[in-house]
Protein backbone atom coordinates (compact mmCIF):
# COMPACT_ATOMS: atom_id res chain seq x y z
CA UNK A 1 0.00 0.00 0.00
CA UNK A 2 1.15 3.68 -0.61
CA UNK A 3 2.27 5.75 2.15
CA UNK A 4 -0.31 8.05 3.64
CA UNK A 5 -0.20 11.29 2.35
CA UNK A 6 0.21 14.59 4.73
CA UNK A 7 -2.46 17.27 3.52
CA UNK A 8 -1.23 20.45 2.87
CA UNK A 9 -2.53 22.84 5.30
CA UNK A 10 -4.79 25.84 4.19
CA UNK A 11 -2.75 28.83 3.37
CA UNK A 12 -3.62 32.32 4.06
CA UNK A 13 -4.44 33.43 0.58
CA UNK A 14 -6.84 29.63 0.29
CA UNK A 15 -8.89 31.08 2.93
CA UNK A 16 -9.43 34.22 1.51
CA UNK A 17 -11.02 33.07 -1.51
CA UNK A 18 -13.11 30.53 0.64
CA UNK A 19 -14.29 33.16 2.44
CA UNK A 20 -15.06 35.30 -0.76
CA UNK A 21 -17.46 32.12 -1.99
CA UNK A 22 -19.10 31.93 0.99
CA UNK A 23 -20.18 35.38 1.52
CA UNK A 24 -21.95 34.54 -1.92
CA UNK A 25 -23.52 31.10 -0.40
CA UNK A 26 -23.85 31.98 3.80
CA UNK A 27 -25.86 34.71 5.76
CA UNK A 28 -25.27 37.82 7.76
CA UNK A 29 -22.37 38.65 4.68
CA UNK A 30 -20.26 35.70 5.64
CA UNK A 31 -17.06 35.75 7.58
CA UNK A 32 -16.63 39.25 6.87
CA UNK A 33 -20.33 39.90 7.88
CA UNK A 34 -19.67 37.87 11.12
CA UNK A 35 -17.21 39.42 12.19
CA UNK A 36 -18.23 42.82 11.84
CA UNK A 37 -21.09 42.13 13.62
CA UNK A 38 -19.46 40.24 16.95
CA UNK A 39 -17.62 43.79 17.29
CA UNK A 40 -20.15 46.36 16.62
CA UNK A 41 -23.32 44.48 18.31
CA UNK A 42 -21.44 44.74 21.91
CA UNK A 43 -20.64 48.40 21.08
CA UNK A 44 -24.69 48.41 20.29
CA UNK A 45 -25.57 47.63 24.22
CA UNK A 46 -22.71 50.16 25.75
CA UNK A 47 -23.90 52.83 22.86
CA UNK A 48 -27.62 52.34 24.06
CA UNK A 49 -26.34 53.09 27.33
CA UNK A 50 -23.85 55.72 27.02
CA UNK A 51 -25.07 58.15 24.51
CA UNK A 52 -29.03 57.63 26.52
CA UNK A 53 -28.24 57.41 30.23
CA UNK A 54 -27.75 61.59 31.50
CA UNK A 55 -30.59 63.56 32.18
CA UNK A 56 -28.56 66.73 32.15
CA UNK A 57 -27.01 65.72 28.71
CA UNK A 58 -29.92 64.47 27.02
CA UNK A 59 -30.91 61.33 25.26
CA UNK A 60 -29.31 61.22 22.66
CA UNK A 61 -26.56 62.72 23.97
CA UNK A 62 -25.52 65.22 21.19
CA UNK A 63 -23.37 67.87 22.92
CA UNK A 64 -20.40 65.68 23.78
CA UNK A 65 -18.99 62.30 24.16
CA UNK A 66 -19.18 60.09 27.32
CA UNK A 67 -16.39 60.46 29.39
CA UNK A 68 -15.40 56.36 28.84
CA UNK A 69 -12.60 56.63 31.62
CA UNK A 70 -14.83 57.68 34.43
CA UNK A 71 -17.37 55.06 33.10
CA UNK A 72 -17.43 51.90 35.26
CA UNK A 73 -17.79 49.32 32.16
CA UNK A 74 -17.01 46.19 34.89
CA UNK A 75 -16.90 44.95 38.10
CA UNK A 76 -16.40 41.72 39.44
CA UNK A 77 -19.30 42.06 41.76
CA UNK A 78 -21.40 42.03 38.37
CA UNK A 79 -19.84 39.21 37.17
CA UNK A 80 -20.72 36.94 40.22
CA UNK A 81 -24.16 38.06 39.96
CA UNK A 82 -24.55 36.54 36.37
CA UNK A 83 -22.71 33.80 37.28
CA UNK A 84 -25.06 33.39 40.49
CA UNK A 85 -27.90 34.12 38.09
CA UNK A 86 -27.09 31.62 35.77
CA UNK A 87 -26.08 28.64 38.47
CA UNK A 88 -29.51 29.52 39.79
CA UNK A 89 -31.54 28.68 36.82
CA UNK A 90 -29.68 25.32 36.06
CA UNK A 91 -30.35 24.58 39.67
CA UNK A 92 -34.16 24.89 38.93
CA UNK A 93 -33.75 23.21 36.05
CA UNK A 94 -33.00 20.60 37.78
CA UNK A 95 -35.07 20.46 41.05
CA UNK A 96 -38.15 21.75 39.34
CA UNK A 97 -40.41 18.72 38.09
CA UNK A 98 -41.33 19.14 34.76
CA UNK A 99 -42.68 17.22 31.65
CA UNK A 100 -40.51 15.90 29.02
CA UNK A 101 -40.96 16.32 25.45
CA UNK A 102 -39.64 14.41 22.43
CA UNK A 103 -37.84 17.36 19.76
CA UNK A 104 -38.36 16.51 16.51
CA UNK A 105 -36.23 13.95 14.20
CA UNK A 106 -32.30 14.82 14.01
CA UNK A 107 -30.18 14.61 10.83
CA UNK A 108 -28.46 11.47 13.31
CA UNK A 109 -32.02 9.56 13.03
CA UNK A 110 -32.39 10.78 17.12
CA UNK A 111 -35.07 12.48 18.67
CA UNK A 112 -33.83 14.43 21.68
CA UNK A 113 -35.85 14.38 25.31
CA UNK A 114 -36.51 18.21 26.54
CA UNK A 115 -37.44 19.13 30.41
CA UNK A 116 -40.28 21.83 30.08
CA UNK A 117 -40.73 23.49 33.11
CA UNK A 118 -39.75 27.18 32.17
CA UNK A 119 -43.09 28.64 33.53
CA UNK A 120 -42.50 27.03 36.77
CA UNK A 121 -38.73 28.08 37.42
CA UNK A 122 -39.75 31.64 36.44
CA UNK A 123 -42.42 31.99 39.19
CA UNK A 124 -39.98 30.46 41.46
CA UNK A 125 -37.11 32.86 40.17
CA UNK A 126 -39.49 35.99 40.77
CA UNK A 127 -41.06 34.66 44.07
CA UNK A 128 -37.36 34.25 45.92
CA UNK A 129 -36.40 37.57 44.37
CA UNK A 130 -39.29 39.54 45.26
CA UNK A 131 -38.78 37.88 48.46
CA UNK A 132 -35.75 38.48 49.25
CA UNK A 133 -36.21 42.12 47.98
CA UNK A 134 -39.01 42.65 50.43
CA UNK A 135 -37.07 41.02 53.31
CA UNK A 136 -34.01 43.27 52.71
CA UNK A 137 -31.64 40.83 51.89
CA UNK A 138 -31.14 42.23 48.50
CA UNK A 139 -32.12 45.55 47.06
CA UNK A 140 -33.04 45.11 42.77
CA UNK A 141 -32.36 48.41 42.19
CA UNK A 142 -29.11 47.80 42.50
CA UNK A 143 -29.35 46.03 38.92
CA UNK A 144 -30.49 49.33 37.52
CA UNK A 145 -27.95 51.21 38.98
CA UNK A 146 -24.98 48.63 37.49
CA UNK A 147 -26.99 48.08 34.21
CA UNK A 148 -23.73 49.04 32.34
CA UNK A 149 -21.84 46.74 34.78
CA UNK A 150 -24.09 43.77 34.43
CA UNK A 151 -24.37 44.17 30.72
CA UNK A 152 -20.49 44.05 30.37
CA UNK A 153 -20.44 40.90 32.58
CA UNK A 154 -23.00 39.32 30.31
CA UNK A 155 -21.12 40.20 27.17
CA UNK A 156 -18.04 38.38 28.93
CA UNK A 157 -19.83 35.35 29.33
CA UNK A 158 -21.69 34.52 26.43
CA UNK A 159 -18.68 34.87 24.62
CA UNK A 160 -16.50 33.01 27.14
CA UNK A 161 -19.34 30.07 26.56
CA UNK A 162 -19.26 30.57 22.63
CA UNK A 163 -15.71 30.01 22.87
CA UNK A 164 -16.04 26.86 24.92
CA UNK A 165 -18.86 25.47 23.12
CA UNK A 166 -16.84 26.01 19.63
CA UNK A 167 -13.38 24.69 21.27
CA UNK A 168 -15.41 21.77 22.61
CA UNK A 169 -17.76 20.66 19.45
CA UNK A 170 -14.09 20.86 17.14
CA UNK A 171 -12.55 18.11 19.56
CA UNK A 172 -15.20 16.04 19.69
CA UNK A 173 -16.66 15.90 16.23
CA UNK A 174 -15.36 15.75 12.86
CA UNK A 175 -16.97 17.35 9.65
CA UNK A 176 -19.42 15.59 8.40
CA UNK A 177 -21.04 14.33 11.58
CA UNK A 178 -24.80 14.55 12.36
CA UNK A 179 -24.10 16.19 15.32
CA UNK A 180 -23.48 18.92 13.37
CA UNK A 181 -25.25 22.25 12.67
CA UNK A 182 -24.98 22.54 8.94
CA UNK A 183 -25.03 26.48 8.80
CA UNK A 184 -22.33 26.34 11.53
CA UNK A 185 -19.76 23.48 9.38
CA UNK A 186 -18.84 25.72 6.58
CA UNK A 187 -15.20 25.25 7.41
CA UNK A 188 -14.08 28.86 8.03
CA UNK A 189 -13.68 29.08 12.19
CA UNK A 190 -14.59 32.84 12.44
CA UNK A 191 -18.45 31.72 10.33
CA UNK A 192 -19.02 28.41 12.11
CA UNK A 193 -17.78 30.22 15.94
CA UNK A 194 -20.72 32.98 14.82
CA UNK A 195 -22.88 30.30 13.89
CA UNK A 196 -22.78 27.61 15.59
CA UNK A 197 -20.57 24.47 15.11
CA UNK A 198 -22.38 22.20 17.18
CA UNK A 199 -26.19 21.49 16.48
CA UNK A 200 -27.28 20.47 20.19
CA UNK A 201 -24.32 21.00 22.90
CA UNK A 202 -25.52 18.91 26.35
CA UNK A 203 -24.51 17.76 29.66
CA UNK A 204 -26.45 14.86 30.36
CA UNK A 205 -30.48 15.84 29.62
CA UNK A 206 -29.42 19.58 30.11
CA UNK A 207 -30.06 21.29 26.77
CA UNK A 208 -27.76 24.02 26.19
CA UNK A 209 -29.99 26.03 23.20
CA UNK A 210 -33.34 25.33 25.08
CA UNK A 211 -31.96 25.88 28.43
CA UNK A 212 -30.38 29.79 27.27
CA UNK A 213 -33.40 30.56 25.34
CA UNK A 214 -36.02 30.93 27.54
CA UNK A 215 -34.37 31.11 30.32
CA UNK A 216 -31.46 33.30 31.85
CA UNK A 217 -32.13 36.21 29.42
CA UNK A 218 -35.86 36.34 28.82
CA UNK A 219 -36.63 35.54 33.10
CA UNK A 220 -33.56 38.69 33.14
CA UNK A 221 -35.11 40.76 31.00
CA UNK A 222 -38.11 40.88 33.37
CA UNK A 223 -36.09 41.21 36.05
CA UNK A 224 -34.50 44.49 34.86
CA UNK A 225 -38.02 45.99 33.94
CA UNK A 226 -38.81 45.78 37.23
CA UNK A 227 -35.64 47.06 39.03
CA UNK A 228 -36.09 49.84 36.62
CA UNK A 229 -39.73 50.49 38.21
CA UNK A 230 -38.58 50.28 41.73
CA UNK A 231 -35.43 52.82 40.92
CA UNK A 232 -38.38 55.26 39.83
CA UNK A 233 -40.52 54.28 42.83
CA UNK A 234 -36.95 55.40 44.69
CA UNK A 235 -36.34 58.75 43.39
CA UNK A 236 -40.02 59.25 42.61
CA UNK A 237 -42.37 57.90 45.57
CA UNK A 238 -44.51 56.76 42.80
CA UNK A 239 -44.48 54.09 39.69
CA UNK A 240 -45.71 56.02 36.51
CA UNK A 241 -48.66 54.38 33.92
CA UNK A 242 -46.11 54.61 31.44
CA UNK A 243 -43.68 51.98 33.62
CA UNK A 244 -46.59 49.72 34.64
CA UNK A 245 -47.80 49.41 30.65
CA UNK A 246 -43.97 48.93 29.56
CA UNK A 247 -43.25 46.04 32.75
CA UNK A 248 -46.64 44.40 32.59
CA UNK A 249 -46.93 44.51 28.73
CA UNK A 250 -43.08 42.89 27.94
CA UNK A 251 -43.91 40.41 30.98
CA UNK A 252 -46.85 38.84 29.47
CA UNK A 253 -44.77 38.45 26.60
CA UNK A 254 -42.13 36.68 28.96
CA UNK A 255 -45.17 34.69 30.49
CA UNK A 256 -46.20 33.63 26.99
CA UNK A 257 -43.17 32.13 25.77
CA UNK A 258 -42.17 29.78 29.23
CA UNK A 259 -46.08 28.53 29.19
CA UNK A 260 -45.63 27.57 25.53
CA UNK A 261 -42.00 26.49 25.86
CA UNK A 262 -42.76 23.21 24.22
CA UNK A 263 -43.27 25.41 20.81
CA UNK A 264 -39.70 26.59 20.43
CA UNK A 265 -38.98 22.64 19.82
CA UNK A 266 -40.31 22.97 16.27
CA UNK A 267 -38.51 26.39 15.30
CA UNK A 268 -35.42 27.18 13.60
CA UNK A 269 -33.42 28.03 16.24
CA UNK A 270 -33.68 24.94 17.57
CA UNK A 271 -33.57 22.20 14.72
CA UNK A 272 -31.39 23.40 12.64
CA UNK A 273 -29.44 26.72 13.80
CA UNK A 274 -26.00 25.78 15.95
CA UNK A 275 -25.66 27.32 19.57
CA UNK A 276 -22.71 29.28 18.68
CA UNK A 277 -22.08 33.24 19.34
CA UNK A 278 -25.39 34.18 17.29
CA UNK A 279 -27.50 32.53 19.70
CA UNK A 280 -25.56 32.75 22.50
CA UNK A 281 -25.06 35.96 23.01
CA UNK A 282 -28.58 37.01 21.64
CA UNK A 283 -30.40 34.98 24.58
CA UNK A 284 -27.81 36.22 27.16
CA UNK A 285 -27.01 39.82 26.64
CA UNK A 286 -28.78 41.20 23.44
CA UNK A 287 -32.51 40.41 24.68
CA UNK A 288 -31.72 41.19 28.50
CA UNK A 289 -29.73 44.39 27.67
CA UNK A 290 -31.55 46.12 24.93
CA UNK A 291 -35.30 44.72 25.26
CA UNK A 292 -34.87 46.61 28.76
CA UNK A 293 -34.35 49.99 26.59
CA UNK A 294 -37.80 51.19 27.45
CA UNK A 295 -38.20 50.69 30.80
CA UNK A 296 -34.14 52.56 31.75
CA UNK A 297 -35.74 55.20 29.55
CA UNK A 298 -38.93 56.00 31.44
CA UNK A 299 -37.16 55.60 34.94
CA UNK A 300 -34.58 57.93 33.39
CA UNK A 301 -36.37 60.64 31.27
CA UNK A 302 -40.19 60.13 31.40
CA UNK A 303 -41.05 61.30 34.88
CA UNK A 304 -45.28 61.71 34.35
CA UNK A 305 -48.40 60.03 33.67
CA UNK A 306 -49.35 59.35 30.24
CA UNK A 307 -53.43 60.65 29.59
CA UNK A 308 -56.06 58.28 30.07
CA UNK A 309 -56.79 58.42 26.36
CA UNK A 310 -52.99 57.84 25.62
CA UNK A 311 -53.41 54.86 27.70
CA UNK A 312 -55.90 53.41 26.47
CA UNK A 313 -55.26 53.65 22.55
CA UNK A 314 -51.10 51.99 23.73
CA UNK A 315 -53.10 49.46 25.42
CA UNK A 316 -55.32 48.94 22.02
CA UNK A 317 -52.21 48.57 20.08
CA UNK A 318 -50.86 45.88 22.44
CA UNK A 319 -54.30 43.90 22.34
CA UNK A 320 -54.15 43.75 18.54
CA UNK A 321 -50.40 42.59 17.85
CA UNK A 322 -50.95 39.76 20.94
CA UNK A 323 -54.00 38.79 19.72
CA UNK A 324 -52.73 38.35 16.14
CA UNK A 325 -49.16 36.58 17.75
CA UNK A 326 -51.10 34.53 19.75
CA UNK A 327 -54.21 33.23 17.51
CA UNK A 328 -51.66 32.26 14.63
CA UNK A 329 -48.65 30.55 16.71
CA UNK A 330 -51.52 28.85 19.00
CA UNK A 331 -52.63 27.57 15.43
CA UNK A 332 -49.82 26.55 13.95
CA UNK A 333 -49.08 24.51 17.45
CA UNK A 334 -52.24 22.84 17.31
CA UNK A 335 -52.02 21.82 13.43
CA UNK A 336 -48.86 20.96 13.92
CA UNK A 337 -49.29 18.39 17.58
CA UNK A 338 -53.06 17.46 16.15
CA UNK A 339 -54.44 18.67 12.93
CA UNK A 340 -57.83 16.70 13.71
CA UNK A 341 -58.21 19.13 16.48
CA UNK A 342 -61.73 20.81 16.39
CA UNK A 343 -59.95 24.02 16.38
CA UNK A 344 -58.07 23.30 13.32
CA UNK A 345 -59.51 20.36 11.38
CA UNK A 346 -61.77 23.34 9.19
CA UNK A 347 -58.64 24.81 7.86
CA UNK A 348 -58.04 24.44 4.16
CA UNK A 349 -54.74 23.24 3.18
CA UNK A 350 -52.30 22.45 0.91
CA UNK A 351 -50.85 18.55 0.39
CA UNK A 352 -47.03 18.66 -0.67
CA UNK A 353 -45.12 16.18 -2.09
CA UNK A 354 -43.26 15.25 1.55
CA UNK A 355 -46.77 13.62 2.71
CA UNK A 356 -47.17 17.01 4.44
CA UNK A 357 -49.65 19.35 4.49
CA UNK A 358 -49.49 23.90 4.55
CA UNK A 359 -52.15 26.05 5.99
CA UNK A 360 -53.81 28.11 3.74
CA UNK A 361 -56.24 29.48 5.55
CA UNK A 362 -57.33 31.00 9.05
CA UNK A 363 -54.53 33.22 10.41
CA UNK A 364 -52.27 31.31 7.87
CA UNK A 365 -54.06 32.15 4.92
CA UNK A 366 -53.24 35.96 5.62
CA UNK A 367 -49.77 36.20 5.67
CA UNK A 368 -46.46 33.87 5.50
CA UNK A 369 -45.05 34.71 8.54
CA UNK A 370 -48.44 36.36 9.91
CA UNK A 371 -46.95 35.89 13.68
CA UNK A 372 -44.43 38.08 12.63
CA UNK A 373 -46.81 40.94 12.33
CA UNK A 374 -48.75 40.58 15.49
CA UNK A 375 -44.71 40.25 17.25
CA UNK A 376 -43.99 43.99 15.35
CA UNK A 377 -47.28 45.33 16.88
CA UNK A 378 -46.41 44.34 20.06
CA UNK A 379 -43.19 46.35 19.88
CA UNK A 380 -44.62 49.43 18.96
CA UNK A 381 -47.25 49.14 22.01
CA UNK A 382 -44.01 48.81 24.22
CA UNK A 383 -42.67 51.84 22.38
CA UNK A 384 -45.06 54.24 22.54
CA UNK A 385 -45.17 54.63 26.28
CA UNK A 386 -41.74 56.24 26.37
CA UNK A 387 -43.52 59.49 23.96
CA UNK A 388 -41.97 61.16 21.30
CA UNK A 389 -39.09 63.46 22.54
CA UNK A 390 -36.12 61.01 21.22
CA UNK A 391 -36.02 58.43 18.79
CA UNK A 392 -33.76 55.69 20.75
CA UNK A 393 -36.56 53.90 22.61
CA UNK A 394 -37.55 53.20 19.69
CA UNK A 395 -34.61 51.60 18.68
CA UNK A 396 -36.40 47.81 19.33
CA UNK A 397 -39.21 48.47 16.98
CA UNK A 398 -36.82 49.89 14.25
CA UNK A 399 -34.33 47.00 14.88
CA UNK A 400 -37.24 44.13 15.10
CA UNK A 401 -38.20 45.50 11.47
CA UNK A 402 -35.18 44.45 10.12
CA UNK A 403 -34.51 41.37 12.48
CA UNK A 404 -38.09 39.85 10.87
CA UNK A 405 -37.27 40.35 7.46
CA UNK A 406 -34.24 39.41 7.54
CA UNK A 407 -36.08 35.49 9.53
CA UNK A 408 -38.44 35.60 6.78
CA UNK A 409 -35.94 35.36 4.26
CA UNK A 410 -34.37 32.70 6.24
CA UNK A 411 -37.82 30.45 6.63
CA UNK A 412 -38.22 31.30 2.74
CA UNK A 413 -35.85 30.37 1.62
CA UNK A 414 -35.74 27.04 3.91
CA UNK A 415 -38.88 26.23 2.96
CA UNK A 416 -38.52 26.79 -0.68
CA UNK A 417 -35.67 24.28 -0.47
CA UNK A 418 -37.71 21.68 1.70
CA UNK A 419 -41.29 21.51 -0.46
CA UNK A 420 -39.37 22.80 -4.19
CA UNK A 421 -42.20 23.62 -6.64
CA UNK A 422 -45.37 23.19 -3.90
CA UNK A 423 -44.12 26.34 -2.11
CA UNK A 424 -44.15 28.06 -5.00
CA UNK A 425 -47.68 27.23 -5.28
CA UNK A 426 -48.31 27.97 -1.59
CA UNK A 427 -46.72 31.31 -2.39
CA UNK A 428 -49.43 32.18 -5.32
CA UNK A 429 -52.31 31.37 -2.51
CA UNK A 430 -50.99 33.02 -0.12
CA UNK A 431 -49.16 36.04 -1.38
CA UNK A 432 -48.12 38.10 1.35
CA UNK A 433 -44.92 37.58 3.38
CA UNK A 434 -45.99 39.27 6.80
CA UNK A 435 -48.00 42.40 6.72
CA UNK A 436 -51.01 41.80 4.46
CA UNK A 437 -51.69 43.95 1.38
CA UNK A 438 -48.43 45.60 2.01
CA UNK A 439 -45.23 42.82 2.43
Amino acid sequence: DAPPVAEPKPTLAHNLVLSAALMTETEFGGPLGVTAMMLGLPSVIWGLFLFCNSKEEGCPNYTALPDLSATPFYSHTAMGVILAWMAFLVGLWWIIPGTWAVGVKLPSGNRLQYKLNGFASGVVAAAVLAGAHAMGWINLVWIHDNYLQLATASIIFSTALSIALYVSARQRLSIPSPYLAKPGSTGVWIYDFFMGHELNPRIGNLDFKQFCELRPGLIGWAVINASCALAQYEEQGKITNAMWLVNIFQLIYVVDALWFEQAILTTMDITTDGFGFMLVFGDLAWVPFTYSLQARYIAKFKPGDLSALTVVWIIAVQIVGFAIFRGANGQKNKFRTNPNDPAVAHLKTLPTKRGTKLLISGWWGIARHINYFGDWVMAWAWCLPCGFDHIIPYFYAIYFAGLLIHREMRDEHACKKKYGKDWDTYCSIVRWRIVPFVY
